[in-house]
């Protein structure tokens, strides 16, 4: 038995070596299964080994979503963090990946790459110790295009920052215009000479002064000639400015802002008066997250038609004015030699007291009627849903005839004819282009009658502000800039409250629509005392 179980042994090994044999002879050996690594868009840990800095220098990096299943090449957007912040900023609490993801319709596929700032202002540091333009410029941007699928022109490079970063989206492409195409400043950290002049010798010294030169100096001796040479109110102020004609600006401030909002303003007005395009926003809002998350859906629609080589348009889509009034709903009569447009709410008894809206007209060369049912159409279908409370509305055109005596008779006859609040809690007044001028001049007499003062482009030659609340509002485009500007710096340094907006258009009675139709939540809270 021991001898047959041999047997039995033997065959088993002589016909596993045969299997062995055919498989190798066949070619039919198993290879192992290699999986591929698998795709990730958010690269969080590259770096650049710089021969300038003689040390490697961080970044991030965001590719769209279809760049491991394609070929293509893409543009590429450089974010810039502010002071105190690192290239972690822009995907971390910028939620740059969310937030351009959910705009992905509307905008194209793009790189988006984060550098790591330090405190440098993205410029060279002064005495030559930290040339980080140079790396940037020359190092940083030469690895994006070898280590990614890139677009290599300007035209398909912007650059977009907040605060500190926000200087460096600006002073990036206005020193090296043919490197970069597109630049979307938000919040800019930069001072005026008088404020840079009035800041305190430490913030100047650690902010300021180390970069710029004049550290330890004060007064007129800290605008040093390399300061001069890297800030844009003086970059912009040079008679030949054709160096920067290729390049795509969109600049966005906020109204609640420290002080950034004054220079941000500042350089708004210095692009008008030089006619160099540019996009211009001033929204609601401070220097925080809020307020650039809020931006990043037009700034990027933005981008992306300059990637696209587009024009931006000119003005927004119009809002709905909704359903039109019947003009025997707007009722003329004669107040003060002055002809008054008097409209109801649907909802209109004696029995109840009604708030009031004074709206002195500037119908602008176009048609009074038109432009008056338009206008009343808009904030009566604001009544019917809610948005504001049924109110009487009173429209004035502007005229020379209109002084305070003549303005204080139409009120008297409002308060005989129509039951209306009887004092300034629920009465607002509101003006547009020359109206709006008006408007300014007459409120000395009226702020204890109205409790707001609303303007809409408004043609303005005095920054005198009273004791009441305004809101002041006007398209970027708009040949009114420097007086609504120089108003709202009164307004801020008088600490009156105060709302100011910029938004994208040209002056047009559709402007006027969009203004009124944005101003609408602050109007209901001024019509309801609140």
């Amino acid at each position: 038995m021991k001898h047959i179980s041999y047997i039995f042994r033997l065959s088993g090994l002589l016909l596993i070596t045969i299997v062995l044999l055919f498989s190798s002879t066949c070619g039919c050996t198993k290879k192992p299964v290699v999986q591929d690594k698998p795709f990730v868009r958010l690269l969080e840990n590259e770096a650049v080994q710089s021969k300038i800095f003689n040390r490697s220098i961080n970044y991030a990096v965001l590719l769209p979503e279809n760049y491991n299943n394609s070929k293509d090449s893409f543009p590429v957007v450089y974010l810039l963090h502010g002071w105190g912040d690192d290239q972690k900023a822009w995907y971390g609490t910028g939620m740059i990946k969310a937030y351009s993801d959910s705009y992905a319709s509307e905008i194209v596929p793009m790189i988006f790459v984060m550098p790591q700032g330090f405190e440098t202002y993205y410029i060279n540091k002064y005495d030559g110790s930290l040339p980080y333009n140079d790396f940037f410029t020359t190092e940083l941007v030469s690895e994006i295009d070898s280590k990614y699928r890139t677009k290599k022109d300007k035209n398909q490079r912007a650059v977009m920052g907040y605060s500190m970063g926000g200087f460096g989206a600006i002073i990036l492409p206005l020193m090296n215009p043919a490197v970069f195409g597109i630049s979307v400043p938000l919040s800019i950290s930069m001072r005026t000479d008088a404020q840079y002049i009035s800041e305190s010798q430490s913030s100047w010294n650690n902010q300021w002064g180390q970069y710029f030169g004049g550290y330890g100096l004060s007064g007129t001796a800290r605008l040093t000639d390399y300061y001069k040479a890297h800030h844009p109110l003086y970059l912009f102020n040079q008679t030949d400015l054709t160096k920067y004609s290729g390049i795509r600006f969109f600049i966005d401030c906020g109204d609640d802002e420290e002080s950034l909002d004054i220079p941000n303003g500042a350089l708004h007005n210095l692009l008008m008066t030089k006619n160099i395009s540019h996009e211009f926003r001033v929204r609601n809002g401070a220097h925080d997250w809020d307020y650039w998350h809020g931006a990043l859906h037009e700034a990027l629609v933005f981008i992306s038609n300059g990637f696209s080589g587009s024009s931006y348009p000119q003005n927004p889509a119009p809002i709905n004015t909704g359903t039109l009034i019947a003009p025997q709903e707007y009722i003329l009569s004669t107040i003060s030699g002055i002809q008054v447009g008097v409209f109801k709410p649907a909802s209109y008894t004696p029995s109840n007291t009604y708030p009031v809206i004074f709206f002195i007209h500037d119908f602008e060369g176009y048609t009074r009627s038109d432009n008056a049912l338009k206008i009343i159409s808009l904030l009566n279908n604001n009544m019917v849903t809610g948005a504001i409370p049924n109110s009487i509305i009173v429209e004035i055109p502007q005229s020379n005839l209109l002084t305070s005596s003549v303005l204080t008779g139409i009120i008297n006859q409002i308060n005989t004819d129509y039951n209306i609040v009887g004092n300034k809690s629920g009465r607002v007044i509101m003006g547009n282009g020359l109206g709006g001028a008006y408007v300014c001049s007459l409120i000395s007499d009226f702020t204890t009658v109205f409790n707001g003062c609303f303007l809409y482009d408004a043609q303005l030659t005095s920054n005198a502000v009273y004791s009441t609340y305004y809101y002041v509002d006007l398209p970027d485009k708009s040949i009114n800039y420097t007086g609504n500007y120089n108003l709202y710096l009164a307004l801020k340094s008088s600490g009156l409250k105060r709302e100011y907006r910029i938004r994208q258009g040209t002056s047009s009675l559709q402007s006027n629509l969009n203004g009124i139709n944005e101003s609408m939540s602050y109007l209901s809270k001024k019509l309801r005392n609140q």
